[in-house]
């Protein structure tokens, strides 16, 4: 089958850092379900895992990225319940296995689900890892209601204009009922986050507490950090209110000043979509149930796929294309390839 993989960390500008192979296909688990992929999306993790490492090593076997995608189931193991051969599904898959950048993929069938009914395989395969990381991010790490309890509170969503914080603004004002506030940098990232649902939009390349009380918000209830946890620990210190929440998705890359928080009793939480995947965690399946909601709220309307650009066919060139407009920093949405040549 075809797959676009790697045997070298290498810069993004040198056609062999993803190469076009041709690989075996895989045979199920018992748990598993065999995907012919349609359509795939990038993400900063795709990035992160290929980007040149201290130590450049050749991979014995090539490396598969990819963590969004949207297929057709063809095959199951012998222990599946809940799907069959051809249904139409979406995931975010698991990183501890080889990813979605080939013909055909499998996957645990507890962290998939149904896609959209209104949906096509492209605008799908932009959902999941965005939108199962800021649920996750939002109601099991930050504990925010799901079902409006908290209505009114504030959360400031540091990079708002992403994959995970487009979801995030969207599931925070129509869920959550909260004053949301987002960041961006540049006018048309400003606009899609207030086409998203934003109340507020501050500049996260200044102290984002300075920018928060310029338009008159001394402290928020909780903070969805998406951009580089460095920068703005400080200010999120700041800005969080006493007894608030802080929960980030960026690893530091230095010491972070966690005594700041003290005096105000305020919580600090990671989100990695992956753990429960990883570590085979009891409530893996809740993942399944997460994009099964996302899909009802997609086909309800009460919520929008972040897709910013789709390109077509999936290729080594086109991803290589594709990561280096992600690492550029500008990207807005999420970037999509779809089909295979």
């Amino acid at each position: 089958m075809k797959a676009v993989g790697l045997y070298q960390h290498l810069p993004i500008d040198d056609e062999n850092a993803l190469v076009d192979i041709q690989i075996d296909c895989p045979e199920p688990r018992p748990r598993d379900l065999l995907v012919a992929v349609k359509a795939i999306a990038v993400n900063p993790v795709d990035t992160k895992v290929r980007a040149p490492k201290e130590a450049a090593t050749m991979e014995s076997t090539a490396k598969i990225l990819g963590w969004d995608a949207a297929g057709e189931v063809i095959a199951t193991g012998s222990e599946v319940e809940n799907f069959n051969v051809g249904d139409r599904v979406f995931y975010a898959g698991d990183i501890t296995r080889p990813g979605c950048n080939s013909e055909f993929q499998l996957v645990d069938e507890r962290i998939v689900s149904q896609m959209p009914c209104t949906q096509d395989f492209a605008a799908s395969a932009a959902l999941p890892l965005t939108s199962l990381t800021a649920w996750e991010a939002m109601f099991d790490r930050l504990g925010i209601s799901p079902s409006g309890a908290d209505a009114g509170k504030s959360i400031l969503i540091i990079g708002g204009a992403g994959g995970v914080g487009s979801i995030a603004i969207q599931l925070a004002r129509t869920l959550a009922k909260l004053k949301v506030i987002a960041t961006a940098s540049r006018t048309r990232s400003s606009m899609w986050i207030k086409q998203m649902g934003a109340n507020h939009v501050v500049n996260h390349r200044n102290p984002v507490d300075e920018e928060l009380r310029e338009i008159g918000i001394e402290t928020v209830d909780y903070i969805l950090c998406l951009n580089n946890t460095d920068q703005h620990f400080p200010a999120m210190a700041n800005a969080i209110a006493p007894q608030g929440k802080i929960c980030t998705i960026v690893e530091n890359s230095g010491p972070l000043e966690i005594g700041l928080l003290k005096s105000k009793s305020a919580t600090f939480v990671w989100e990695f979509m992956f753990t429960r995947a990883m570590f085979q965690t009891p409530d893996m399946h809740r993942q399944g149930k997460i994009l099964q909601r996302i899909a009802a709220l997609i086909d309800s309307e009460e919520l929008v796929t972040p897709v910013g650009d789709t390109i077509e066919p999936i290729t080594a060139a086109n991803l290589r294309l594709a990561h280096k407009q992600l690492e550029s920093g500008r990207t807005i949405g999420k970037i999509v390839l779809a089909g295979w040549s």
